[in-house]
């Protein structure tokens, strides 16, 4: 039984920032593709960035050099760092993690299997 358990997260002023964490049990994480989804409300979630088992790291224009993702596979876990946010980077985030390091370069949402339960993170 795969789980992922996120934390982190809050409020935080423009040019701020913020780190999440994503722990994943039940799973190899270091097998896994894992990214990082955001979800503005009544729209769908969008993969930001990803990291594949090979540590190759995919990321969205909207985020590129804010934004970087890192892994600790020793505690299965894996960050999101967020520096010099944005009003628009408030959203809803998620971790997410997929069998296949193709679906690292897709960035389709739809793809991935197992989810964290989401923080929300505000930008003012």
């Amino acid at each position: 039984h795969v789980q992922l358990v996120e934390s982190g997260g809050g409020s935080v002023q423009t040019g701020g920032s913020l780190r999440l964490s994503c722990s994943v049990s039940g799973y190899t994480v270091s097998s896994l593709c894992m990214a990082w989804l955001r979800q503005y409300p009544g729209k769908h979630r969008e993969v930001i960035l990803s990291i594949d088992k090979a540590g190759r790291t995919s990321y969205a224009d909207s985020v590129k050099g804010r934004f970087t993702i890192s892994k600790d596979n020793a505690n299965d876990t894996r960050y999101l760092q967020m520096n010099d946010l944005r009003p628009e980077d408030t959203a809803m985030y998620y971790c997410a993690a997929a069998p296949s390091s193709r679906f690292c370069v897709r960035f389709e949402s739809s793809d991935f299997l197992f989810w964290s339960q989401g923080t929300q993170v505000t930008v003012s």
